[in-house]
């Protein structure tokens, strides 16, 4: 595989000195090994929003799945999507591009500023969320109702430092943050375990594929954003290796002791954080996560100023950066908690993601890819590349619509009783619309009509 031609050669000389590169015509640092990574994406599997969404697994009242059913699903989701997270880290590793600028190689560029809005607005709305939560977290720490607007500054204060200096955070991460992040795991694991806790649905294992998809959407929410990091790998099986066994044992982790407290707090999921800070020194350690939390809206903000580089170019990254960590901290402090409107647009916008990453994968590796992407200012329009994703969301929809309106479940549930059909729990929307695309655009390679200027693409 080729690098972006517009890049020049990666440096690895002295890492502690290099950074990221403040525009995008700039090749990038190859700085970051199997520790740096694993450490980057241990602390991105854990997560408070992650501990409460254990109820999403565990199913509704009265319908639970048995603890090992659930425990199960999480193992089995996240291993799944974890793997197709390490296939969009690769791809950044060999391009050394960021997530938004390799599709300028499957689209052309012009047409990869579609897929880079939504991830825009889609990160931009995590970022608002992340700092909503640590605000929340710090109240259950100081034990106060109060504050929110300090809690909300010093979080977007702190997430915008970390975006100006990447690199150095994720050096920080692995040797400190990670440590501690893991002695405060092992301590609430400890510490809940021994309390012993109800299991609700025993024996119950019905309703596991739908668990195990929605495992499958958490764990491949941070695909449009891996390369930004793994550009920076010092190898492929590095990027590949480190985010697949971080995250996967992390977010595993995660999930399962939020699975304990939310079956101790007798399934409300707002007590969670309650539990946490209830037991003995608890505040201490889930001071620990709080500020851990950081890192997520630190992906966030820092993702976002990559996509609009990939409109803007020449932009100094710093810029950037610090416009966004602006903006996302004012939008928390006016926004005290999102609607379940936004929760389905964020919802509709991860579906894109999942289809794309299905065509993104098999072209680069089956399709133009393997004669090299172009990944220049000028990389001419691929649009026949919109079909197979069009056709993997259409799937998604299809099996599981998405409530943003009426209208648009309306339009989907009418689709499935024209056709005489009705989702099945097996019918997994993440993999069936992986599938379609991924075919789709593996078929679509095999045309001669798509590969046609495809010659002399790579350098």
């Amino acid at each position: 595989m080729t690098a972006a031609p517009a890049l020049s050669e990666p440096s690895t000389r002295t890492p502690e000195r290099l950074e990221a590169p403040l525009t995008l015509d700039t090749a990038p640092p190859r700085t970051l090994g199997f520790r740096d990574q694993f450490a980057l994406w241990g602390n991105l599997g854990v997560s408070l929003i992650g501990f409460a969404s254990a109820a999403t697994v565990l199913g509704a009242p009265g319908s639970e799945l048995s603890f090992t059913a659930a425990v199960t699903a999480i193992v089995v989701g996240t291993l799944i999507g974890t793997a197709m997270l390490g296939v969009a880290a690769l791809i950044g590793a060999r391009t050394g591009a960021p997530a938004m600028a390799v599709l300028r190689g499957l689209f052309g560029t012009r047409i990869s500023y579609v897929p880079t809005v939504l991830n825009i607005a889609q990160c931009v709305g995590w970022g608002v969320y992340e700092l909503i939560i640590i605000a929340q977290g710090a109240q259950t720490v100081a034990g106060t109702t109060g504050w929110r607007w300090l809690f909300v500054v010093l979080a977007g204060l702190l997430t915008t430092v970390l975006t100006i200096w990447p690199l150095g955070s994720i050096a920080v991460l692995r040797k400190y943050i990670a440590i501690a992040v893991g002695m405060a795991m092992v301590y609430f694991t400890v510490q809940l375990g021994r309390q012993g806790f109800p299991d609700p649905g025993a024996g119950n294992w019905k309703g596991f594929l739908p668990a195990t998809d929605a495992i499958i959407a958490v764990s491949i929410s941070f695909v449009p954003l891996a390369a930004d990091y793994t550009r920076h790998s010092r190898s492929a099986r590095a990027s590949f290796w480190g985010t697949f066994s971080g995250y996967t044992v992390a977010q595993v982790w995660c999930y399962v002791l939020g699975l304990i407290a939310l079956l101790q707090s007798h399934g409300d999921s707002s007590k969670i954080l309650s539990s946490f800070a209830g037991v003995a020194a608890g505040w201490a350690f889930l001071l620990v996560l709080v500020l851990r939390e950081s890192d997520q809206s630190f992906a966030n903000v820092y993702s976002t100023a990559m996509s609009v580089h990939n409109l803007f170019p020449k932009v100094d990254r710093r810029l950037l950066t610090g416009g966004i960590g602006i903006l996302v901290t004012g939008l928390a402090l006016k926004i005290q908690e999102f609607t379940a409107s936004y929760y389905a647009f964020l919802g509709l916008i991860g579906s894109v993601f999942v289809p794309l990453l299905a065509v993104l994968a098999a072209d680069f590796f089956l399709g133009a890819g393997r004669r090299g992407w172009n990944l220049a200012q000028d990389a001419p329009a691929r649009p026949l590349m919109l079909l197979p994703w069009a056709l993997g969301f259409a799937t998604y929809q299809y099996l599981a619509p998405t409530a943003v309106a009426g209208w648009w479940t309306d339009f989907w549930t009418g689709a499935q009783s024209t056709l005489h059909f009705t989702p099945q729990p097996w019918s997994s929307a993440s993999l069936f619309s992986f599938l379609v695309a991924g075919v789709a655009t593996w078929g679509l390679g095999l045309l001669p009509l798509s590969r046609r200027g495809d010659e002399g693409r790579g350098r």
